[in-house]
């Protein structure tokens, strides 16, 4: 940990006011140190999983954290902050930051050193000893762990050879350790940093001897008393912090509970499976995670709680106790799917509708390449074979080598085909979102019968819904456990296609079916100013978070007008729209930095050379790395740019078949010239804002440094521009 963090790299009177000026200020120190090579790059890395998920925790604690190409060496930044800053945790500001950087293929003893960090932020002796620290020096000893006295006796053998050993280590570095035999600093100076006070390196070294998993056995347990036992797994994207965090978190309060926890913590050093024996002998199973749990259904059919990562850390007490609960009342899961890129409810408190938007999520996600593949397809039949290709006979029974018809045909067909696909696997997969493995068998068939009674995108919807509420409401039924064997694989599937199929056909298909009919009528009415507002709005909702649900909202829309054989004129407009306005925010942002560079780092111009072609192929988060690292100017210029080409689009009335594909399926859109004379237009106005915006961030500090003073010259002026905070 020596290399790791410096007096250098220590702030104790950190002025920032936001999270954002905070990570800037502990950078701007690992970029003097040689330790950051690009400094808006790292931050742009920093900003991007901080919008994954806030790294405030409760206790004031606050850990911006990422993995950057623009990192030399695995680096730890500290600064302690009077007034708090704000990093999302439930119980308000953070007075204590650390902002961690990793490179992106840091080796495993140097993740393992900071995870150890993470441990330790659990310790509340070692926090309240940061707060008390008196000048840099100390602070960065106590992270390094080399000043962490006794904490039950003071002039213990063990701990007085273990913090001289730290010291004497530290003083062969060239470090300004004080003498090894020296006895460490009196309790109220220096707290225990953790129980092994060697530090996070002797910590790091105790979990790689016990391979990523650390036990710890409940003192509540009486003689001779079995104690209840948890095996749990935490994850995290970035798999440095809250990884280990909530590991400790949940070890912790198991002691408490006299409880055994055993932990599988899957973090960016990789992981080590729990033993076979000691999960069949586990009377419950905890989740703790933000990102799929990998073999998952090594722990199907115990009783478990499946929450985020942030729950692990800030409820190990109320999860040890939910999971015990279930163990009382004998449920457990019927089985598990291995890890895939669902998206899960997450955590149990989260609102009914942040779990409904993961659900649509996850059955869209499945769903758009099946739009993309047969959309495309049929829009390449109708180039090929005329407009009067979906009027061809059976390729089956008519199709000739040398003719372009026939190919025309049977590109139309196939396309049909694939497009037959899109409803039962929205509603499979939305079903599977909520419920695993078991939700897909009554969700396709949901799906399928939606398509039978022409309710369409809309009772796909509905039918994924309905099936992945049935199966959790059939999971939570006590089964005895001589037939938890078959039902993943009999009961579950029977029983819940049976009930979805009754309500599809019989209850709900039939005011599902007219609503459809209802929706798709109205499109095709829509003309004139309604049209054009329906552009612009779709167009501000392409740009609003590129690619993301909003994003996601607006397309699936769109491709649902035209996921049909024969879709309308009016489906075909909206289509086009949509495909234009997410070009635009990727395109202005290249154009930006070719025609005004110096208002952008040198990680952004190489950026936006690669934008130019994300934006032609219609890939709106090529402009992602651009509104991270300053949101507030680059997406509502990317919205306005947007909405205005969304609008245009159907003033137009440009038409596009196929759902993507960019200026690469330019000949296949109705009205092409128009066409792209409305993203151009978008792209200016976007990048005429984005610059106009950002020369106005860069000319205030250039007149501060300038009045303030005057010696210091315009190159002062600019470095002090370019560490201006984007606000």
């Amino acid at each position: 940990m020596s290399d790791m963090i410096t007096a250098d790299l220590v702030d104790l009177d950190l002025s920032a006011d936001t999270k954002e000026a905070a990570a800037r200020a502990l950078a701007e120190r690992m970029v003097t140190l040689g330790r950051v090579t690009d400094l808006e790059g790292f931050l742009a890395d920093v900003a991007a999983r901080e919008a994954q998920m806030p790294t405030g925790l409760d206790g004031g604690i606050g850990i911006p954290h990422c993995r950057s190409a623009h990192v030399t060496e695995p680096t730890l930044g500290f600064g302690r902050s009077s007034a708090g800053i704000d990093f999302g945790a439930p119980d308000g500001p953070a007075d204590l930051i650390f902002l961690i950087a990793a490179p992106a293929g840091a080796d495993d003893a140097h993740l393992t050193i900071l995870s150890s960090l993470a441990r330790q932020l659990m310790n509340t002796e070692f926090t309240d000893a940061l707060r008390s620290a008196g000048d840099a020096r100390t602070a960065a000893a106590l992270i390094r762990g080399e000043d962490a006295p006794a904490a039950t006796a003071p002039g213990a053998a063990e701990d007085t050879a273990a913090a001289s050993g730290a010291a004497s280590a530290d003083a062969a570095a060239g470090s300004t350790a004080q003498d090894t035999a020296a006895p460490a600093p009196t309790p109220t100076a220096a707290p225990a940093a953790v129980p092994a006070p060697a530090g996070p390196a002797a910590a790091a070294q105790t979990a790689d001897a016990t391979a990523g998993a650390t036990e710890r056995t409940g003192a509540g347990a009486g003689a001779g008393e079995r104690p209840f036992r948890v095996v749990a797994v935490t994850s995290c994207p970035t798999g440095i912090a809250h990884t280990y965090m909530a590991a400790e978190s949940l070890e912790n309060a198991g002691r408490e509970a006299g409880v055994e926890v055993l932990v599988e913590t899957q973090g960016s050093a990789g992981f080590t499976r729990l033993d076979p024996a000691v999960i069949a002998a586990a009377d419950g199973v905890i989740f703790a995670h933000d990102v799929p749990v990998r073999d998952k259904d090594r722990f199907a059919g115990k009783p478990t709680v499946d929450v985020g990562v942030k729950a692990g850390i800030n409820r190990a007490a109320e999860l040890i106790g939910e999971v015990r609960g279930k163990a009382e009342r004998g449920e457990a899961t019927s089985g598990a799917a291995p890890a895939t890129p669902v998206e899960r409810a997450g955590d149990s408190t989260e609102g009914y509708g942040t779990k409904l938007r993961k659900w649509l999520m996850s059955g869209v996600s499945y769903m758009v390449p099946f739009v993309a593949a047969g959309g495309l397809l049929i829009a390449l039949g109708f180039a090929i074979g005329g407009y009067t290709v979906n009027k061809a006979p059976s390729v089956m029974d008519h199709f000739l080598w040398t003719q372009a018809d026939s190919w025309g045909a049977l590109l139309f067909q196939i396309g049909v085909v694939s497009f037959g696909f899109l409803v039962p696997v929205l509603a499979g997969y939305i079903a599977y979102g909520m419920a695993d493995r078991p939700g897909l068998v009554p969700g396709f068939v949901g799906g399928a019968i939606a398509l039978t009674i022409n309710a369409g995108f809309l009772g796909g919807l509905v039918a994924g819904l309905v099936a992945g509420g049935v199966v959790m409401a059939i999971q939570r039924v006590r089964i005895p456990a001589a037939l938890r064997g078959i039902m993943p694989v009999v009961v579950i599937p029977l029983i819940s296609s049976a009930i979805v199929g009754f309500l599809m056909f019989v209850v709900i298909g039939k005011p599902i079916a007219s609503a459809q009919k209802g929706m798709t009528d109205w499109l095709n009415g829509l003309t004139g100013t309604n049209a054009i507002l329906l552009g612009a709005l779709l167009g501000l909702m392409m740009c609003f978070d590129l690619g993301g649900p909003v994003n996601k909202v607006a397309y699936t829309f769109a491709t649902a007008g035209i996921a049909v054989a024969s879709p309308s004129d009016s489906a075909m407009k909206i289509m086009a729209a949509v495909m234009a306005a997410g070009m635009v925010p990727p395109l202005a942002m290249a154009l930006a930095t070719t025609v005004r560079g110096r208002l952008f780092t040198q990680t952004e111009r190489e950026n936006g050379k690669a934008a130019w072609v994300l934006g032609a192929s219609f890939i709106s988060e090529g402009a992602i790395p651009f509104a991270a690292a300053d949101p507030l100017r680059v997406i509502p210029s990317a919205m306005v740019g947007g909405a205005l080409t969304g609008a245009l689009s159907m003033t137009f009335g440009a038409t596009l078949r196929a759902p993507h594909g960019g200026i690469f399926v330019v000949p296949l859109i109705g009205n092409p010239f128009f066409y792209l004379i409305a993203i151009a237009a978008g792209v200016c106005v976007t990048t005429a804002l984005v610059v106009v915006l950002k020369g106005m961030r860069k000319q205030a500090p250039e007149a501060a440094a300038a009045g303030t003073d005057p010696a210091a010259g315009p190159a002062t002026a600019a470095r002090e521009a370019e560490h201006t905070v984007a606000a």
